[in-house]
């Protein structure tokens, strides 16, 4: 009897390390396809941050008198290039304090978009033309990727919930990441007066 206890405890240890073993190795392969997506999320920001010189240097040369519009692009920016977040450290405050930085850069770039109505030339004009398209397809990119994050991150944070791997994430150290949110005036439609 002692011997078949023995054997049906060492067959369950077994049979648990096995399991958590496998838990594990599939919250690894999460959190690293998290990883990897909040990387596409920041290339996509790249990307926008790296055509504004660009934007700027076209519409300083035909709106000469829009100084501050430009001024608060360049410092959104700048500000929005300082601020990078971690991909171990993906919490909701974290990605909320990088949204508000993208977001300011947004406004500023909607305003700067705003004066090309006051310069008829500048409307015209085809680097400018050609760069607000691409400006555009990289703002669909980036809904697309942020798209993408939040689906990825719903994968993990559901998978660490579940039991029995939220014994084992707790033990590891697998932490709930956070999500990418609609801003906040976003559910209030906007006015539209004829």
């Amino acid at each position: 009897m002692k011997t078949s206890f023995k054997l049906t405890l060492l067959v369950a240890l077994f049979a648990a390390i096995f399991f958590s073993s496998c838990s594990y190795n599939t919250m690894v392969e999460k959190q690293e396809a998290t990883s990897s997506q909040w990387a596409q999320v920041q290339n996509a920001y790249q990307r926008r941050a790296d055509l504004i010189p660009n934007l700027v240097a076209t519409v300083k040369g035909y709106a000469k008198h829009e100084e501050g519009t430009l001024t608060a692009v360049i410092e959104a920016r700048a500000k929005a290039t300082q601020i990078t977040v971690d991909p171990t450290k993906l919490t909701e405050e974290n990605i909320q304090k990088y949204q508000e930085a993208q977001g300011q850069l947004g406004t500023a770039l909607g305003k700067l978009m705003m004066v090309k109505e006051s310069y008829p030339d500048l409307k015209a004009n085809q680097n400018f033309m050609a760069l607000q398209d691409e400006l555009t397809g990289t703002e669909n990119r980036i809904a697309v990727e942020r798209n993408k994050f939040n689906t990825v991150v719903q994968d993990y944070n559901q998978y660490i919930r579940k039991f029995p791997q939220v014994i084992w994430a707790g033990w590891f150290g697998f932490s709930k990441k956070g999500y990418f949110e609609a801003d906040a005036g976003a559910k209030n439609a906007p006015k539209v007066e004829f």
